[in-house]
């Protein structure tokens, strides 16, 4: 088990400015060691001989080509516009122009 007491949650714990009970302070001692050895298991399993992975599976390229389809030209984009302008579509005003 890690070696972590009683002591050190309370210390913990007053850095935190967090107020715990007696019976809070010894429960979270428990607690904390077996994170504590949990993780110390984990970080033993991976050894120097693991290579270290940032996905379980691999990864593929999943984007298509890029090819140049069927494009409009400016006045067919613009046919069902309400207003235009210059081949721009023209929008009401949103924002002061003060």
């Amino acid at each position: 088990m890690a070696a972590i007491n009683r002591d050190d949650v309370a210390h913990l714990a007053q850095l935190a400015h967090i107020e715990m009970s007696a019976e809070e302070l010894d429960r979270m001692a428990g607690e904390l060691a077996v994170i504590v050895d949990s993780v110390k298991s984990v970080s033993e399993a991976a050894g120097d001989d693991v290579p270290a992975t940032s996905h379980p599976i691999p990864l593929t390229n999943v984007f298509r080509e890029d090819v140049v389809g069927h494009t409009l030209t400016a006045e067919q984009a613009l046919s069902g516009a309400p207003d235009s302008d210059q081949n721009r579509f023209k929008v009401p005003a949103i924002l002061d122009e003060a």
